[in-house]
């Protein structure tokens, strides 16, 4: 099977050039977050996929994906891509919307999923979500196989998106299926630890405050919702994402603390496992993303992994100079992505 490849990926998925006057990697990173994206997608189909069954004790837990098919007839044999969000994102992320608007113009089915909790999802499941949860991702695969016969699947992870479809993928290793043909983390929080205790450095607070905001206010939903499940004063004095981590995410999440939890729930664990054509996307000028030398050894020995790292970027941004002539919008990570995706389709 044939798909066309957009002309607005020529020339455009080499090296990368920052937009002017966002050279800083903060710079990059505030206007990949705030810039408005056109938005053409038509209506998504919702779908509940459940991740966790119940049990005596609770409820099952589902996630909402939002889904946008290619004609039924012409469905299966297309690419589908699984596009994961970062923490305390959505299916509305803005680089979620632009990626799926790329996909569905290049004749991609496209499922924008929808961590636990999020997109006004919380009472949907009765725990929390975190870094670990890599079987979400593959309860959502294997749904959508299963209903309609898909054959080329690819996962997509910014983020802790990001980190959750590499584990998937090191966890799988040569076992993975033969329907998922390639896996792209772009900015993927694949050293939890090291990347918690960066956003706590002076330079990053204002990033570490406002997912902290985030993630507090979720956690008072959720004790509202399951009051005999949590317990909201746990919230209370956490200054840290770390902290958060060690005191509520651990606590609620079977971890012993926050250490236990970086460690078990990293993608650089396993990433020396991965078996599929494998795209990572990393900016040196990530305010908060951090890839230790262990991790980068293990990126770079293994030949499934591509690994491109730009000077510049910021943090799941990666914003160039558009040019209007060819239809290239300067999204250069999704045009990047968009390419290897249907080279391997």
């Amino acid at each position: 099977m044939q798909i066309a490849e957009p002309d607005s990926l020529l020339g455009h998925a080499e090296d990368f050039q920052p937009r002017r006057f966002l050279g800083n990697g903060h710079l990059q990173t505030i206007a990949g977050n705030y810039l408005a994206r056109i938005n053409d997608l038509p209506a998504p189909e919702d779908q509940l996929v459940e991740v966790s069954s119940a049990s005596a004790n609770q409820i099952a837990s589902q996630v909402l994906c939002q889904c946008h098919w290619q004609p039924e007839e012409i469905r299966a044999p297309r690419p589908t891509a699984i596009i994961v969000h970062g923490l305390e994102g959505s299916s509305n992320s803005q680089y979620v919307v632009g990626n799926s608007n790329k996909l569905w113009r290049a004749g991609c089915n496209v499922i924008r999923m929808n961590m636990r909790n999020c997109g006004g999802t919380e009472a949907l499941s009765p725990t929390l979500y975190h870094s670990g949860l890599s079987n979400d991702v593959l309860r959502v695969m294997d749904f959508f196989v299963k209903k309609y016969g898909l054959q080329s699947l690819s996962l997509i992870g910014y983020s802790m998106g990001g980190n959750l479809v590499l584990k998937l993928a090191g966890e799988l290793g040569a076992a993975a299926p033969a329907t998922l043909h390639s896996v792209i983390g772009v900015s993927p929080a694949v050293d939890l630890g090291p990347s918690a205790d960066a956003l706590h450095l002076p330079q990053n607070r204002l990033y570490e405050l406002k997912f902290l905001y985030h993630l507090l206010r979720r956690f008072r939903r959720k004790a509202v919702l399951f009051p005999r499940a949590y317990d909201r004063n746990r919230a209370t004095g956490i200054h840290s994402l770390r902290q958060f981590d060690d005191r509520i995410t651990a606590l609620y999440s079977g971890f012993t603390g926050a250490d236990d939890y970086y460690y078990r729930a990293a993608a650089a664990r396993v990433l020396d496992r991965i078996a599929v054509p494998t795209l990572i996307l990393h900016a040196l000028d990530d305010p908060f993303i951090r890839l230790t030398p262990e991790t980068r050894k293990q990126i770079l020995e293994n030949p499934s992994i591509t690994l491109i790292e730009s000077l510049h970027g910021g943090h799941c941004a990666f914003l160039a100079k558009p040019d209007e002539t060819n239809n290239y919008d300067g999204y250069w990570a999704e045009h990047t992505l968009l390419r290897f995706l249907l080279s391997h389709a």
